[in-house]
């Protein structure tokens, strides 16, 4: 049985590409070692996420946005709830987005981020691990078009400008003696084009595998686990998998403290057309392919579906 690729991308790419395809086709998962995001950055980041949490109810409050969809500022316990789920997550966060100079062609789709005042450095540390996540996330790109028979830039132009979000997450520690296996983040897909993850050395994140059995995700201090999005799985039509996954309580100790991550969700322009790639069509079944749409259209759908929007 083949596992869960985990690449250096440090290496030349033409090397990885096969390797990390074949994880993304199978388990529309891989792990990401050499991804370039300094390890002081990601200290610094993590110290001021749980800086901003610790701060009072009511203070963080303060920067929900009312009719923002969460795309910005703060988003408390008990709003995302995942598709079909009967109950909301264990879980609040921070999203910081692009940003856009006024008149800008896209300026539209991406509203301007707010900052937490009483957060010193705040601003500048996010921002600049959202620069090193883009450039990590388009280097796995490259990797994914070389796999795809696809010039190697060929992503570039589609993310160029994008939609993509970065998620600091907050699960709080669980008291009650039911903590151990609770479900802090229920069963979903990820809607964008790939999400890279920072956090997922604490133990619970799983994937549900093509035999329909969940399986935990191994991941070395300082990686990325990287996914396959519902965008990218329309663009290959099914090729490269956006796969089920949540995030369980763990068993023992673990189950008791809090726990953060860190997502990037990468995403496609807002004018770029999701259109099955013709080296992803069936020769025999040329029509067996999802209807093009804008990666706009596609996003509001799903946030409608998952009540964000």
């Amino acid at each position: 049985m083949s596992e869960i690729a985990s690449v250096s991308i440090a290496r030349p790419l033409d090397e990885v590409a096969e390797e990390l395809g074949r994880s993304f086709e199978e388990y529309g998962f891989a792990v990401i070692r050499d991804h370039g995001i300094p390890q002081e950055l990601i200290d610094r980041a993590e110290a001021l996420s749980k800086a901003f949490f610790a701060l009072p109810a009511e203070t963080k409050r303060s920067y929900k946005l009312e009719g923002g969809g969460g795309a910005r500022g703060y988003t408390p316990f008990g709003v995302e709830t995942a598709k079909d789920a009967k109950v909301h997550d264990l879980k609040e966060f921070w999203h910081v987005g692009r940003e856009l100079p006024a008149g800008h062609p896209l300026a539209e789709f991406m509203a301007p981020n707010v900052w937490p005042s009483e957060v010193p450095e705040f601003r500048e540390t996010f921002s600049e691990l959202y620069a090193a996540f883009e450039k990590a996330g388009a280097r796995v790109l490259e990797a994914i078009a070389l796999h795809l028979g696809l010039p190697r830039e060929w992503f570039a132009r589609t993310v160029e400008d994008g939609n993509s979000v970065m998620r600091l997450l907050h699960y709080p520690p669980l008291t009650s003696k039911d903590a151990e296996g609770a479900i802090r983040a229920a069963a979903h897909g990820d809607i964008n084009t790939i999400t890279l993850l920072l956090g997922a050395e604490e133990a619970g994140l799983e994937l549900l595998t093509a035999k329909g059995e969940w399986q935990a995700i191994d991941t070395p201090p300082g990686a990325l686990v990287v996914n396959i999005g519902d965008m990218l799985d329309r663009l290959t039509n099914h090729r490269l998998k956006s796969t089920q996954h949540r995030v369980m309580n763990p068993k023992g100790e673990a189950a008791y403290r809090a726990r953060y991550s860190m997502p990037f969700f990468l995403h496609f322009r807002p004018d770029f057309v999701i259109e099955t790639l013709p080296g992803c069509i069936d020769p025999a079944r040329p029509g067996d392919h999802p209807e093009p749409i804008s990666s706009h259209e596609f996003l509001q759908q799903r946030l409608r579906e998952i009540k964000l929007a």
